[in-house]
Parts: structure tokens; sequence; C-alpha cells
């Protein structure tokens, strides 16, 4: 009797497992930076060859700068990586339409990217490098036509910064484009946090360069914009990730994750950049010993990946590590919620 006993302990320990690290990992997904219902219902449309949805969804953002830049990115994705069939059908079917020239222009930068591949440059061979930029220049003409159909809209200069990073552009030809993005979308978190990575170390700038970029682009932001996670975002990229939790509890640390928590509170809650913030300031919270406000931010993002850490870690080990910091902060949250 005992041995079942046993075995029927090892089973529900087997079951247990599987619930929490690995049935997740169908649910988590890095195409969307969060729960947004019409995005994910548009690429899945897209996915099944029709456009329509992509093409309502596009048309409806309007304005809201931050919106359209992730949507086109997002669809972009799409046809890259599951084919553009529904894309030239849309741009067949409504000719010199700015909605599908600048899902155009994503879907072909993110195509050359996936042509270079996720590996470090020591690694990639010459060849997927030539492929790449070749990818990357044949993309410039279609960033030219986005912006001259659609005069006032960022969208295809942030997608550019991607092409800045993989053609090596220049601090000049950078700062040039910068200006073409901020005369639109002065405060625009999502090309601030595209922007940031081309100013760091491991690309086109220094550890002090993209520290100051950061700081400087937090200082006069509005609040709500999220902007003060940017500093944040910089410390995280200046730094080694697997630094003694010390470091991540340092006063200035604490002020930067401090602000970051404020200007997410003062945002709109719809806004499209909310998740990808909500993932770093739970990771760094979650480093500092804070473990009901983690738990609190990573709450509105779970099943979604597309922010840091997690990025930087192969699938599926980036959904498995952010299941079981998850699962860790709330344990630890319950537990101190019972301590008298």
């Amino acid at each position: 009797m005992e041995s079942y006993a046993v075995a029927f302990l090892v089973v529900m320990a087997v079951v247990c497992l599987l619930w929490f690290f690995l049935l997740p990992l169908r649910w988590q997904t890095r195409q969307l930076a969060g729960p947004d219902r019409a995005l994910r219902k548009a690429a899945a449309a897209a996915r099944r060859k029709r456009w329509e949805p992509a093409a309502r969804l596009m048309g409806g953002t309007g304005e809201d700068w931050e919106r359209r830049a992730l949507y086109s990115d997002v669809l972009g994705r799409v046809a890259a990586y599951a084919g553009d069939e529904w894309l030239r059908a849309w741009e067949a079917a409504r000719p010199g339409d700015p909605d599908a020239a600048v899902v155009r222009v994503r879907a072909r930068i993110s195509y050359a990217w996936k042509l270079r591949g996720a590996m470090r440059a020591n690694v990639t061979s010459r060849a997927k490098f030539a492929r790449f930029h070749q990818a990357l220049w044949d993309s410039r003409e279609d960033v030219v036509r986005a912006a001259r159909l659609n005069p006032a809209d960022p969208t295809p200069f942030v997608a550019e910064i991607w092409m800045a990073m993989g053609l090596n552009y220049p601090n000049r030809d950078m700062h040039l484009l910068w200006q073409e993005i901020t005369e639109r979308a002065p405060h625009h978190f999502g090309a601030h946090a595209s922007a940031l990575q081309y100013w760091c170390a491991k690309w086109h700038g220094s550890k002090r360069v993209v520290r100051n970029f950061a700081e400087k682009a937090a200082e006069n932001a509005p609040a709500g914009s999220l902007m003060a996670a940017l500093p944040l975002i910089a410390w995280f990229e200046n730094n080694d990730e697997d630094l003694p939790a010390s470091a991540y509890r340092a006063s200035s640390v604490r002020v930067m994750v401090d602000a970051a928590l404020a200007d997410v509170a003062a945002a709109p809650q719809d806004h499209p950049q909310l998740p990808y913030v909500r993932h770093i300031l739970g990771y760094f919270l979650f480093r500092q010993g804070r473990y009901r406000e983690a738990r609190a931010q990573w709450r509105h993002v779970d099943g979604f990946l597309n922010g840091l850490p997690w990025r930087y870690a192969p699938s599926p080990y980036d959904a498995l590590r952010y299941r079981a910091l998850r699962t860790k902060a709330a344990r630890r949250a319950l537990l101190e919620k019972r301590r008298p």
C-alpha cells in the first residue's frame, strides 16, 4: 500500500511541476508586448492570410504614435516570420495606403534581422551578414515611401532605428534620424527604448552616453509617459545582470525604481508600452526583495514576454525563468503577508 502512496505522490509532484512550469509555456509569446485583444485578433487573422482586420486596426490608430508603432511592429513580424501573402493582398487592394506602407517597412526590417539570426556577431557567418545588410539596404526605399505617404507619422523613422543599428549608421546620421522622430513625437517611449539600444556600448555608444541619453529623456517628460523607466533600462544594459542583490538594492537604483513606479501609476492603463515597462520594473522589484510590488506588476503581463530581461534568453528558457521568478515572488509575498 505504501508503494501506491509513494507513486501517487510522485505523480502529483510531476503534475504540479508541469502546471507551474511547462503548461504555461503555450500561453507565453514574444509576439505581443501586452494583452491587447484587438492586436492579437488582427495578428491571428494575418496568419490565416486575412488582411482586413489588420487594416482596420491600423486605420484606427490615428495619431496615437505609440500604438501605431507597436501595431505595425507586431504585424510586420507576422509578415516576416509567417509569410506576407496577406500584406501583399492588402497592398494590391489599397494602393498607396499609408497603413500598409508602414507595416511593409516593419516587415522588411524584421525579415532582415531574421536573416541575421540571434547569435553573437563573432559566431555569425559572413554570408548571413551579407544577406542581412543587403535586406536592410533594400528596405530604405520603403521607409522613404511610408514617410512620404504620411508625413506627420514618426513610425517609419522609429523603424529605421533598427536599420541604423544593423547598417552601423555613424552618430551624425543617427542624430539626424532622431531629429525626424522627436520633431513629430518628442516623448515617444517606443522610439526612446529603441534608440537607447543604439547608444549602448554594445552597439554604437558607451555606458556614459546611454546613461546621459536616458536621464535627459526622463528629465522633462510628462508624468505617465513612462520615460522615467529609461534610466532603469540604461542601468540594466550597462551592468551584468548577475550582479549581487546589493547592487540592485543600492539607494541610487531604488530611486530609479520608485520614479518608474510613479510613472507607471500615472500612465493610462491602456498605454501600449506599459506591459514592457512592467516586466523590467517587476524584475528590479524582485531583485530588491520587494516581492508584493513585483507580483503586482507581473500580474498585468502574465503570458507575454516581449520585454527585458526575458528577451535576452533563448526560448523556452525565457518563459521558464519568468514563471519561476513570478511563482517565487508570489510565494514570498504570501509569507510576508502572514508575518505578524
